[in-house]
């Protein structure tokens, strides 16, 4: 099997930068408790070039994730509150007219840096949500006809409360698929929250600890995600996967393309963050629920379906060829 990572015979350097993935890994466990495969697939969503959308109630450590995130991969961090009366301009910036050079001048907005948490994203009206989309598309803001690029690398972190609670706006559909996995971190077990009460406070821990991976590396890192080597075996099973949603009848619609190359970038990131050269259908299995939990919706339930429940009917009605 593939044991040894090898790219482009790069063997030492490319086992000292996933050494330094490791150490990351290890530093957000240690920061985050008991959630070990959502900081992994936070991490492969990074690393593939996605955005990453995460779901749940408040006071679960949806922004400590990504503070923590922020900090150990030395990332520039700006969190915005999505309120009701949040303006586009509040997030991307606005020109202001300059006297002394009788020129407005742009003023760049907290958007403008490498990784955004936008908090409860789903309590801002429709318009505002939209001002994300063109930035987590296109990596860039347009402003009075000019284009400012954004920072890279570029990555949005959004929670929103679950759609039941009052004063939520559902994000939509066109939304909801730029978001690369859709996450839910969920209580911690007796034994993790034992220690969370026991141990010393998250936001102490967070100021203690410094980078290890910096910006450039991580850049680097998701040039190599595209090169994990995925065989025809494999795109058959993906292809398998993808043409199940086209035609199963409890879904209003089947994963489209964009979702198709979604679940590779996953799941070609999944298998470099365990130190494989090559994809195998287990990383296309682990990532699975998260990649189209949220682009799948039941028709029997306008909220949407439980990912993993469609992720087990998925794998068990293709088998691995």
């Amino acid at each position: 099997m593939h044991d040894e990572f090898i790219l482009n015979g790069a063997t030492a350097e490319v086992t000292d930068q996933l050494g330094q993935l490791d150490k990351a890994v290890e530093v957000l466990n240690g920061i985050i408790l008991g959630k070990a495969v959502q900081v992994r697939l936070c991490l492969a969503c990074m690393l593939a070039g996605g955005h990453l959308l995460i779901e749940d109630i408040p006071g679960v450590g949806k922004t400590t994730l990504a503070h923590a995130l922020a900090r150990i991969m030395g990332l520039s961090y700006q969190r915005i509150q999505f309120t009701s009366d949040l303006l586009p301009a509040d997030i991307t910036g606005v020109s202001v007219y300059d006297r002394g050079q009788n020129k407005f001048r742009f003023h760049p907005g907290p958007i403008f840096s490498n990784l955004i948490l936008a908090d409860e994203v789903n309590r801002a009206t429709p318009k505002t949500q939209s001002a994300l989309l063109e930035a987590m598309e296109e990596g860039q803001v347009t402003a009075d006809g000019e284009t400012h690029m954004l920072p890279r690398p570029f990555f949005v972190v959004a929670t929103q409360n679950p759609t039941y609670q009052i004063g939520t706006f559902p994000l939509p559909e066109s939304q909801l698929d730029r978001f690369l996995m859709r996450i839910r971190l969920g209580y911690p077990g007796p034994k993790m929250e034992r220690e969370l009460l026991k141990g010393e406070d998250r936001r102490k821990l967070l100021e203690a600890s410094s980078p290890v991976i910096s910006p450039d590396l991580i850049g680097e890192l998701q040039v190599r995600v595209t090169r994990v080597f995925a065989s025809e075996a494999l795109l058959d099973y993906l292809q398998a996967i993808v043409r199940n949603t086209r035609e199963q009848t409890e879904y209003e619609s089947g994963l489209s393309p964009r979702a198709a190359l979604s679940l590779l970038r996953s799941a070609q990131a999944w298998a470099m963050l365990h130190h494989r050269d090559a994809v195998l259908p287990e990383d296309l299995q682990a990532v699975l629920p998260s990649v189209v939990g949220h682009r799948l919706r039941s028709r029997q339930d306008s909220g949407g379906a439980d990912p993993e429940r469609i992720a087990r009917q998925l794998l068990e009605s293709v088998p691995i060829p």
